[in-house]
């Protein structure tokens, strides 16, 4: 018999795994509060890119740590009663910043990420997007020797695993960027990332995909769950009950609050982050996204504008909005850019869902049968969303995944 299929989530990861099954000859449904693509997944910087299997915790944290006690940097604030509140998180966040640790997360997120840039390709085809996609690369750029120095452990890694990457002084910067101010002297090319301009409009076209093709979409917001006999139950707001023999649970964020209705509790962090999207003045241009490590943002040319986003901020998941880590990101973005009048009234938040050792969770649920989870890619969903999908199927058919699984368990948080 055909095996009925609820994943919940229509964000990057959720919608990546609705398809991949639905390939697989399961019958899907996904259900999501929103649209495909409206939350989370609809605010990233738009770049798939292997450099980003460097964590945020790692040995440079500590180091940090006394800058970071003034919780002004735009790079990273954080909400000391939330840390307080969640300190198995917090503790168990910072022993990963451990060298030896840090390696093994970039070495699973390695393959998690060109898996999903593979697949991500694929999918890019199929939906017809290929419009959307550049293949310019990006940059990190630094505005001092100090700033570049201080960022020698992660170019040693990116060494490690041979990222195509080319140190730029600043004439060389200026020749691939002539719109940015001669601020920065130096910068890492990362050449083989590629990059979206519109996020939440490709989770949208992957979804539609997923209709046309006989998926089914419930816009729906799952309040609780329970066994049913050999399956689940998922009971939505408005009461109605979906049955199905296998549950994904791929909400992001928000996944560890429903979980809970089933005594499940999982440590997770939220990396919340802003953006808002901008003009620029008359002949500026940017060739590709640039992240200025001093000014701690992202910029990115986007179909809306120039997407500016800040770095991470530390806080509850649906805490209230905190806006001045953003007024100072856009402080410093128009000291490198020509920056003019935003496009929107006010800056968007999202949050990016993160796991003590920065790595998802992928697979199966210990002792609850037919209970599977895809969430916790902190802030690179967008680059590893394909990628969990096809190891996900691979797991709930029987098969080998095309990379090691063990990385992502759940039994490490869920023995």
């Amino acid at each position: 018999m055909v095996r009925q299929v609820v994943v919940l989530g229509a964000g990057i990861v959720g919608v990546s795994v609705a398809l991949e099954l639905l390939d697989r000859g399961f019958e899907v449904t996904l259900m999501d509060r929103k649209f495909p693509g409206e939350e989370t997944s609809y605010g990233n910087a738009g770049v798939w890119t292997r450099s980003s299997l460097v964590p945020i915790n790692n040995p440079t944290l500590w180091k940090n740590l006394p800058k970071f006690v003034s919780n002004r940097t735009t790079a990273l604030r954080y909400y000391l009663p939330f840390l307080m509140r969640n300190l198995n998180w917090t503790f168990r966040f910072l022993m990963n910043a451990r060298h030896s640790k840090v390696l093994e997360t970039a070495a699973a997120l390695d393959q998690l990420i060109s898996l999903s840039m593979q697949e991500h390709m694929r999918l890019v085809a199929a939906a017809g997007e290929e419009k959307r996609l550049s293949e310019k690369g990006w940059m990190f750029l630094y505005r001092n020797p100090a700033g570049f120095e201080a960022s020698q452990l992660t170019r040693d890694i990116f060494d490690r695993f041979d990222l195509d990457t080319e140190i730029l002084d600043a004439d060389q910067i200026s020749d691939l960027e002539p719109s940015l101010n001669r601020i920065f002297s130096a910068a890492t090319w990362i050449k083989d990332a590629k990059s979206i301009d519109n996020p939440g409009a490709l989770v949208a076209a992957y979804a539609k995909l997923f209709v046309a093709k006989g998926g089914k979409f419930v816009q729906k917001s799952a309040q609780s769950l329970s066994q049913s006999g050999s399956g689940w139950n998922v009971t939505t707001q408005d009461g109605d009950n979906v049955v199905c023999d296998d549950l994904v649970v791929a909400l992001g964020p928000w996944s560890p609050g429903l979980l809970k209705t089933v005594s499940i509790n999982v440590p997770m962090g939220y990396e919340r982050g802003y953006h808002m999207h901008f003009r620029s003045a008359t002949g500026g241009h940017l060739n590709r996204p640039i992240c200025d490590a001093s000014g701690g943002y992202v910029l990115a040319p986007m179909e809306q504008g120039y997407r500016l986003t800040t770095g991470v901020e530390l806080d509850a998941c649906d805490a209230p909005e905190k806006i001045n880590q953003f007024e100072q990101a856009v402080s410093s973005a128009k000291e490198a850019f020509p920056l003019t009048g935003p496009v929107e009234n006010t800056p968007w938040m999202g949050r990016r869902p993160t796991l003590p050792d920065s790595r998802p969770i992928i697979g199966a649920v210990p002792k609850r049968k037919g209970l599977w989870l895809a969430f916790g890619h902190q802030h690179i969903g967008f680059c590893t969303g394909p990628g969990t999908a096809r190891v996900l199927a691979d797991l709930m058919t029987g098969q080998s995944p095309p990379i090691d699984a063990k990385p992502f368990c759940a039994e490490r948080y869920l023995a």
